[in-house]
């Protein structure tokens, strides 16, 4: 017998939502508007933790932390034996956020927590909500980092060593935000759950194009993340001879433009390429830059193409060094991961959540990574994706969804954690 579908508090949702962003908030001049700065363990982030805790164990939900500063809410099912239904995301953020990205997953398994306590519903499965440490890693360096460790991909000897640009390491700022796993006698505190759903804002515009509110995600592309230090020769801007020079800041915008065209060549499928961070050393008007440092984001939905676009990239770096004399490059890898398929079954559930609901769905992959693809190596995993306005721009203070998108995708997400979570 098929569990019943169930609606969730819209209302009460949309009202966390704004709470939790107050936590961080600034005034982004540029915009104009209200945005979030809560980079992963910092003092806002921090508070922001706090906050979601509190709401957690009002809720009824038994905390636990692990050494990664994972955060685990439980509500026990009928049968304390049987492997959970986990549901989550984090609520860390870039430096120009706004409201939904992860918050919406985090704070969408709370209100689910709160509708089937104020309903009376048991279900046979334990449910849990978890928040995950650095998902976006603009911190530390590598996405998805909380989730990764919890999955087994990474260690958490390698995360807890990991440095922020001003030489904090992340098991530090643990360990100073009193989130370094008390109370839990293992490194993870997390046994393979039986399932695993995150709902999110979209973070692009394909639902919006399509008319639908609701995505079902059939899987995430893959992401590449690299670090490239250029080491020139500082130099008089005025006195020093072209072709003597050695000029960092010359290779850096080279590969920004080849970058450009290894995407717009076609050659190497839907490739994207972004150089986000670019500084150059020392930094003034009339000196010859004697050092670069930038990163390069590559993402591909399919393996193959994101290899050859890699191989592509470091050809082009070792014929760039000997462009200039005394010029040289590293590299340095900081994130990794392949496309990563979802459970065609959990799939199927949140769609005929969502037709039961009465609302319109598509499938459709994700641009972004998300902890969900961590947690498919350990068990079936899918994603619901709600419509973003503004052309689904994210990572910036005009992140938008409505509230009714916002409830009616957590409605799915209710109904499809109900349904898992009464499965044998």
């Amino acid at each position: 017998m098929t569990s019943p579908k169930i609606t969730v508090n819209g209302e009460r949702l949309w009202q966390s939502l704004m709470d939790l962003a107050e936590i961080g908030a600034y005034d982004d001049e540029r915009t104009g508007l209200r945005g979030v700065n809560r980079l992963a363990l910092t003092d806002a982030d921090a508070a922001g933790r706090h906050q979601v805790i509190a709401w957690m164990e009002e809720a009824g939900l038994a905390v636990r932390i692990d050494r990664m500063g994972n955060i685990y809410g439980r509500r026990e099912g009928t049968d304390p034996t049987a492997a959970p239904v986990l549901t989550g995301s984090h609520i860390d953020s870039v430096a120009t956020a706004g409201a939904f990205d992860g918050c919406l997953g985090v704070l969408g398994g709370i209100e689910v927590i709160r509708t089937l306590n104020e309903r009376g519903i048991r279900t046979r499965r334990p449910v849990e909500v978890g928040i995950f440490t650095e998902e976006e890693g603009v911190r530390f360096g590598t996405d998805m980092l909380g989730s990764a460790v919890a999955a087994g991909r990474l260690t958490v000897e390698y995360a807890h060593a990991l440095t922020d640009r001003d030489g904090r390491t992340l098991g530090g700022e643990l360990a100073r935000t009193g989130f370094d796993g008390p109370g839990c006698p293992t490194d993870v505190c997390l046994a393979p759950p039986y399932a695993y759903v995150e709902c999110h804002i979209e973070q692009g515009p394909v639902l919006a194009e399509n008319g639908v509110e609701i995505g079902v995600v059939t899987g995430v592309q893959g992401i590449s993340w690299q670090e490239i230090t250029i080491h020139g020769r500082a130099a008089h801007a005025g006195t020093t001879p072209t072709h003597l020079r050695a000029d960092a800041g010359l290779a850096a915008a080279q590969i920004v433009v080849h970058l450009r065209a290894l995407v717009d060549s076609g050659e190497y499928g839907e490739l994207r390429a972004t150089v986000g961070h670019l500084v150059v050393h020392p930094d003034l008007t009339n000196i010859v830059p004697a050092r670069a440092e930038m990163t390069v984001d590559l993402r591909n939905p399919d393996d193959t193409q994101m290899a050859r676009a890699e191989k592509a990239l470091a050809t082009f770096l070792h014929d760039l060094e000997g462009s200039q004399p005394g010029l040289s490059l590293t590299t340095r890898r900081m994130a990794r991961t392949a496309y990563v398929p979802f459970d065609e079954g959990v799939r199927k559930t949140i769609a005929q959540a969502a037709d039961d609901h009465g609302l319109e769905h598509i499938s459709l992959l994700s641009g972004a990574g998300h902890d969900a693809q961590e947690f498919a190596a350990l068990c079936p995993t899918a994603m619901i994706f709600v419509r973003g306005e503004y052309d689904g721009i994210s990572h910036n203070p005009r992140e938008y969804s409505t509230p009714e998108a916002c409830a009616h995708g957590v409605d799915v997400l209710a109904t499809t954690l109900l349904r898992l979570a009464d499965q044998d």
